[in-house]
Formats: structure tokens, sequence, C-alpha cells
């Protein structure tokens, strides 16, 4: 099966309400641009590190801890997320590490990072904080900008 050159990976756990952020961006994206793949990451981690082979271009887009002022922060990292932030990831390993690797292995050329700011993390809960509804719609619009320079094209899905 030929892959595309670009992909959208989500991170989160639909589970642990705000968590599943960044699967919920992903899946604004299924099947809405030629030549880009739209990809569920599940919890993270080196998980992420196979599932950017082959492509040219990836975004990672994924709930944060600590990187914004307040809930619903939306923040575009071009190089990797500092790994001394306190606790911006809640996987095994952050996405900081993972993208480092992935870099220094050569999976792709290219990867930026979209973290949603989302304060608290509830276990066992489908609930969205308005807040990070609102996040989750302005991670939409910059990745459809990142998309758009990547790959041209207009429109506006959101």
């Amino acid at each position: 099966m030929q892959k595309n050159r670009v992909c959208i990976i989500g991170c989160g756990n639909p589970l642990m309400g705000n968590d599943g952020a960044g699967i919920l961006v992903m899946r604004l994206f299924k099947g809405r641009f030629a030549g880009v793949d739209a990809i569920d990451g599940g919890t993270g981690g080196f998980g992420l590190i196979p599932l950017m082979e082959g492509y040219e271009k990836v975004v990672i887009v994924d709930a944060m801890v600590g990187i914004g002022d307040r809930i619903g922060d939306v923040l575009t990292f071009e190089a990797p997320p500092s790994w001394d932030l306190p606790a911006y990831a809640l996987h095994d390993v952050g996405i900081g590490e993972v993208v480092t690797i992935a870099r220094e292995l050569g999976y792709a050329a290219e990867i930026v990072t979209v973290g949603i700011e989302v304060g608290e993390i509830q276990a066992f809960s489908r609930e969205i904080d308005p807040a990070v509804e609102e996040g989750i719609r302005v991670a939409g619009q910059e990745i459809q900008k990142i998309l758009q320079e990547w790959i041209g094209g207009s429109g506006d899905i959101f």
C-alpha cells in the first residue's frame, strides 16, 4: 500500500476526558485532504516512531499540561518541545523525546508538534472542557495552515 507523503498523528486517550483532544483534532482531517493520512497514535510514546516511517512531513497533535497560560491554549513547536517543560506529556516518554529520536533515525524530514493545554485530566470520562473544545478548533486551524504550506490548496474546513 502506497502511503501519502504527509500525515497527522493524533495522540491521547478519549476515555480520560481532555486527554482525548489530540485524537479529536486528528479526526477532523480524516479523508479531508488528498495526500494526507490521519493516524490515531493512541497514547503516544515510543509507538509513534514507526507510525512516522515513510512520511516526509508529520504533524503530531496532543493534549499537554503546563505549556499554556490557560486551558485551551494552542502552541506549535517546530523544534521538539523542551524536555524540561513541567509534565507537558502524559505518556511513557514525552513527545519531545519521540520527535528527537524519530529525527535522529531519519523517520521524517519535518516534524511539527501541536499541543493543546488541557489542564486537568479526568480518568474514565469522555467529557471535554469547553475551553479545550475551543483549543481543538484552534489546533485544527493551525494544522490546516501547516498543510496549506506543505501541500498547497485552499479551503477552510473550520
